[in-house]
């Protein structure tokens, strides 16, 4: 009987490692996974929306942050062990992850820790996306996981990482990309494009091209890079070494490690895809003002593109104890009320029109104003009789009575408030003569 016993439980043992429909099986490769998280980026496009804090901090849709969607599907995925690798003014991303991201239990070996850049192998700060991950390879040997997955802190998708830890050990790679189908204009300059075989074997690799090469048989498209990888852990510390040594080496993923083992390396893309269609999924990098805004405003639509509302893929994140959002006053010429649009905790709408527009947590809106295509980003206050249209008020801002943004841009430019290409108008507490700081 023993030995029956045990011929029965290696047998099982052996169908886990090759079925891959078995949740025990993914299980077994989440767990096997370190997750670092590159969350040090400024994101410069964003102009002053970025002043004062990195752009994986940036407030999205209402009441997360850009951080907690990557986060959210390490965590929803299985995926219990991560790093968030930080640099650029991460005072308030920081904050964000210590107050909602250090629950987890590090008996269960599960956490979610925050890596600043503390030149343990360097007198210099992180120089590129493979230097960040050399300069901590102590902790990942520490932890000693089997795979690696690199992960961008700055985009706006939900992803099952488990499917393509999944694909990356079925296919034998040393390293998979995972990658999206992008219109060349959209992608040349900005994105990372490789060229593929049939069996997804990337054959080559280019690091943001002039003029990306198209994927055959669809002449208007690329494939990019999502900036997310997984490594096998000996060979990440292999090629990390090789590129720490190299003085010409700019020390990036997509600049330099990955050219140089595409010819020699087994690496493969994982096309990114909606598991309902088969499609192209949803993801948004948010690097401009005008992407940001677009992305925001995509939340409102009836049927938006991003469902939040799904109880089994939620964004997770910290959100302070704020009563429930207030609308008063009820008369023809003074009436609280929002047409198509989300409003967070602690908000009060006061007499005041909210059309088409997301209101952060804790904003006021005075009597008789007018807020329409716009996002009201933390703690701002609204006085009375304003008219706010297609604009992004910062944190903490406090607009007076009676003023007007983005009604007329000359006068907006005349006020210093930045205008973009597509009109869409940025306010920051700099820009009214209000004190700044932390965000």
């Amino acid at each position: 009987m023993v030995s029956s016993n045990k011929n029965t439980k290696a047998a099982a043992d052996s169908s886990d490692t090759v079925n891959a429909d078995n949740p025990r099986y993914v299980s077994r490769l989440t767990k096997d996974t370190l997750a670092l998280v590159l969350a040090g980026g400024r994101g410069s496009r964003l102009y002053e929306l970025t002043n004062w804090r990195a752009k994986p901090a940036l407030y999205f849709g209402g009441k997360f942050r850009i951080i907690d969607f990557p986060l959210s599907n390490c965590i929803n995925s299985g995926i219990r062990k991560v790093g968030v690798l930080t640099q650029y003014k991460a005072h308030s991303l920081i904050r964000h992850i210590v107050s909602g991201w250090s629950h987890f239990k590090k008996e269960l070996n599960e956490f979610v820790d925050i890596l600043p850049a503390s030149q343990r192998f360097s007198d210099d700060w992180y120089q590129g996306t493979a230097d960040a991950i050399y300069q901590n390879i102590d902790i990942i040997r520490a932890e000693a996981p089997k795979y690696v997955m690199v992960l961008s802190g700055d985009h706006i998708y939900r992803m099952d990482y488990g499917s393509m830890l999944v694909r990356h050990v079925e296919s034998g790679a040393d390293m998979t990309v995972s990658c999206l189908e992008v219109p060349i204009e959209e992608a040349a300059g900005a994105f990372g494009v490789m060229q593929v075989d049939s069996e997804s074997r990337v054959l080559g690799f280019e690091e943001k091209p002039e003029h990306p090469r198209p994927i055959p048989g669809q002449e208007d498209l690329t494939l990019a890079s999502m900036g997310n990888y997984i490594f096998n852990t000996d060979f990440l510390f292999e090629q990390l070494a090789k590129d720490a040594m190299d003085p010409k080496s700019s020390h990036d993923f997509g600049n330099d490690v990955i050219p140089a083992i595409v010819d020699t390396r087994r690496v493969f893309a994982y096309p990114f895809r909606d598991p309902a269609t088969s499609e192209r999924a949803y993801w948004r990098d948010v690097g401009t003002l005008d992407s940001f805004w677009e992305a925001n405003m995509e939340l409102v639509e009836p049927v938006p593109a991003l469902n939040l509302y799904d109880p089994d893929w939620p964004i997770w994140t910290y959100q302070s104890q704020y009563p429930p959002a207030k609308f008063v006053f009820d008369s023809d010429d003074r009436r609280g009320m929002a047409v198509d649009s989300t409003v967070s905790g602690g908000c009060i709408i006061s007499g005041a029109t909210i059309r088409k527009s997301l209101i952060y947590s804790n904003v006021h809106v005075g009597d008789c104003s007018y807020i329409e295509q716009s996002l009201v980003l933390p703690d701002v206050r609204i006085g009375k009789n304003c008219k706010v249209h297609k604009a992004i008020i910062d944190r903490k801002c406090t607009l007076p009575d009676g003023i007007e943004i983005g009604v007329n841009h000359e006068q907006d430019r005349a006020n210093g408030f930045r205008v973009t290409e597509k009109g869409v108008v940025l306010v920051t507490r700099g820009m009214l003569g209000q004190p700044e700081g932390y965000a």
